[in-house]
């Protein structure tokens, strides 16, 4: 398929929380003449709030994913609720249009699998939302790379009704799981995993051990019933530890001095005045601020444009999929024999 000419033609399906800010953010590219972007419209369940969404961003509010098509749109982020996920991500490739569907993929392999089948039927591209992987702090880390062996993950949120139609893992934990597949580059061999309601009838907290085949150890704490917001993530590769701060955009490098004189006297004042950590190098790569979101929905648009594989592919967002699956799967296990379920009602 060649390369498309002219204005991308964008919209947004589903304006909650994660589909208002695709809206703001289409709205912003098509006020950028350099991104030949034109905001076509938006659709929603609730036609009121569509309508005052498209009030706010300059669009047209339209009732029905099949008016959005038929007003020409090219490319859509699908925003909706999971559970609706493949139902109009198909609606949507069958009519020719390319979508970006939100994380977590869908809810099951089954629908994952389908919306694979349905994308190459269709010649669609389809990119799956995993933002962080847009987060200025890991581009800045990749060249990084070399041989990660422990992860320490850390994201936590304080309540909100949002996303409560998933439990934490495939609300908050899967953006780590996402960065941590891809920076581990190995598959999953074994996985542990604690977790309970506290708020809502799902998993609100939740702590996983995963081993790779490499011998690689990843360890993930996601919560959101926290009186914080943290967005952290460090691992350790020989002679050296990585620190990301997401939130913040920022990247902290320690690396052992392998020139450091072994016999030098770590309780030395005049060391410690010159290195905080004598015998070790601190870093900070250069990171070049963005928002990730608007890095993600350039990078789809170009994918469309072009024609080309998206950063983050249906194979990517499957694969985050099983394994957060297999998260829920061992968190309901260990429910069932510390007999949890008995305490909190039930897992669902």
């Amino acid at each position: 398929m060649p390369e498309k000419k002219g204005p991308l033609r964008v919209g947004v399906v589903g304006t909650g929380a994660f589909g208002r800010n695709h809206a703001r953010v289409y709205r912003d590219l098509a006020a950028e003449a350099t991104q030949n972007v034109q905001f076509t419209g938006i659709v929603d369940a609730d036609t009121s709030r569509g309508r005052v969404i498209a009030g706010e961003f300059a669009t047209q509010a339209f009732g029905s994913v099949a008016e959005l098509v038929a007003a020409g749109v090219d490319a859509v982020s699908v925003a909706v609720p999971t559970v609706a996920h493949l139902v109009v991500a198909r609606e949507l490739m069958q009519a020719g249009v390319d979508v970006l569907v939100e994380k977590p993929l869908a809810v099951s392999l089954a629908e994952a699998d389908e919306l694979a089948a349905v994308a190459k039927r269709h010649g669609r591209v389809v990119q799956v939302g995993h933002l962080e992987r847009f987060n200025p702090a890991v581009r800045a880390t990749l060249p990084r790379l070399k041989r990660p062996m422990f992860f320490e993950a850390h994201r936590l949120s304080v309540f909100t009704p949002r996303s409560l139609d998933v439990d934490v893992v495939l609300d908050l934990m899967i953006h780590d799981i996402d960065i941590v597949l891809t920076l581990a580059q190995s598959p999953v061999k074994e996985v542990r995993a604690v977790g309970l309601p506290i708020l809502s009838r799902k998993v609100d907290i939740a702590n996983v051990r995963l081993e790779f085949e490499s011998g690689c150890v990843a360890n993930f704490t996601a919560s959101r019933v926290s009186t914080e917001r943290v967005r952290k993530l460090r691992f350790f590769q020989p002679k050296q530890y990585v620190s990301l701060d997401f939130s913040r955009q920022d990247v902290l490098v320690l690396t052992v001095d392998n020139n450091a004189a072994p016999d030098d006297d770590p309780f030395n004042p005049a060391a410690m005045v010159t290195n905080a950590l004598p015998g070790i190098t601190p870093f900070k790569p250069k990171v070049e601020q963005q928002e990730p979101l608007k890095a993600e929905l350039q990078s789809f648009l170009d994918s469309v444009r072009t024609r080309s594989m998206p950063v983050v592919s249906l194979e990517h967002g499957r694969n985050a999929l099983a394994v957060a699956l297999e998260i829920v799967e061992a968190i309901a296990d260990h429910s069932r024999r510390a007999h949890l379920d008995e305490l909190t009602g039930g897992v669902s």
